[in-house]
């Protein structure tokens, strides 16, 4: 059954994916995946701290959102496609790529990490 519910978060992020890469495309180097990608680590950060400080979110729906959406959401084999296709262009621009998904990832991750961890800590004081 969980695979139901990780299969309907993956339809969708998959097809949220698609829509926000094409219309955020510019140029040769692959701005789009790279937006997304760094929308999904925030989210992930977020969501993964939220649930697990709130704990009433259901495992189905945390399997849902967490591995289904934001799995098929985010893409490391067309960050790996698009690097090697940019190497060949251009090895600064794959290498700055490189550097700007890694790097600009564990960031986005650590602000929606403490996104969630603020509000929890806003809502426990005031």
């Amino acid at each position: 059954m969980n695979a139901l519910y990780i299969m309907a978060g993956g339809f969708v992020g998959s097809i949220c994916r698609y829509v926000l890469g094409e219309w955020i495309s510019v140029g040769s180097f692959p701005f789009g995946t790279l937006l997304v990608n760094l929308a999904g680590c925030f989210f992930l950060g977020w969501f993964l701290t939220y649930s697990s400080q709130r704990g009433t979110i259901q495992p189905e729906v945390a399997l849902m959102i967490g591995t289904g959406f934001t799995g098929s959401f985010t893409t490391f084999s067309t960050f790996a496609g698009e690097t090697a296709v940019l190497a060949g262009e251009s090895l600064p621009g794959a290498l700055l790529y490189i550097l700007l998904s890694i790097v600009m990832g564990i960031v986005f991750s650590f602000l929606g990490y403490k996104s969630a961890a603020g509000n929890r800590l806003k809502g426990k004081t005031g």
